[in-house]
């Protein structure tokens, strides 16, 4: 696997150059990047699939402080471990799961998140670096409470992959609402139609739609880029 530092010089020469195209093709681009400035994107690139999906599980529908507070007490139970293991999540007991805030839904998931990494759907982060982003999807939408949404921020937020477009992201459609003057949300088609001129820099797309979004009044929960640390 490529070292994270290598990986961080590489990334920020090919965010600007997506940058720079982006505001070549699409000049509505041109005052979101002006305003917002260069394209902040940065992966955690030394975190991996696994560990992503457990943390985007605990966030899921809940205010973030909240989810904060859960990963912390459930990560504690693992100290001095920085993170659990997918076997220490599958013994644990599930009464001390719910102790620390997480629902039978929840641990469901983060349980079968774990159990799919030990059979080797979930890839590790080496392999994950060699698989295209379909594969990934197709393996990762098999798990409990995990939908293509959460693979897509997974690609963007902690592979680093800079063609992925979030068509059902409330916050790209808002930002591309208020990027383009539409008095209502874009359509799915419609979405998928204009990011096509976009590729292969559609990351960088959503993460400009994403602070137009803020722009325009969206609110936070939906423009942030985000809704979990993933």
């Amino acid at each position: 696997m490529v070292p994270p530092m290598a990986h961080t010089a590489d990334f920020q020469a090919r965010l600007g150059e997506a940058t720079a195209r982006l505001n070549e093709r699409e000049p509505a681009f041109a005052a979101v990047i002006a305003q917002a400035g260069p394209c902040a994107l940065s992966p955690a690139w030394d975190r991996p699939p696994y560990e992503s999906l457990v943390r985007a599980i605990t966030y899921q529908q809940i205010h973030g402080r909240a989810a904060a507070a859960i990963l912390g007490r459930l990560l504690a139970l693992y100290d001095p471990s920085p993170f659990p293991a997918p076997q220490d999540i599958l013994a644990t007991d599930e009464d001390a799961l719910r102790a620390v805030g997480l629902s039978r839904n929840k641990i469901a998931a983060i349980r079968d998140v774990a159990l799919k990494t030990t059979q080797g759907v979930v890839p590790g982060r080496a392999e994950a670096e060699t698989l295209d982003d379909d594969e990934i999807v197709r393996r990762l939408v098999t798990i409990r409470g995990v939908g293509r949404w959460t693979v897509e921020m997974l690609l963007i937020f902690t592979l680093g992959r800079l063609d992925v477009f979030p068509l059902d992201d409330l916050g790209v459609k808002a930002g591309y609402a208020a990027l383009f003057g539409l008095p209502a949300m874009p359509t799915r088609r419609a979405l998928h139609s204009a990011a096509e001129a976009w590729r292969p820099h559609r990351s960088v797309a959503a993460w400009y739609l994403w602070r137009a979004a803020e722009g325009g009044g969206a609110p936070a929960v939906l423009a942030a880029g985000r809704a979990s640390p993933i």
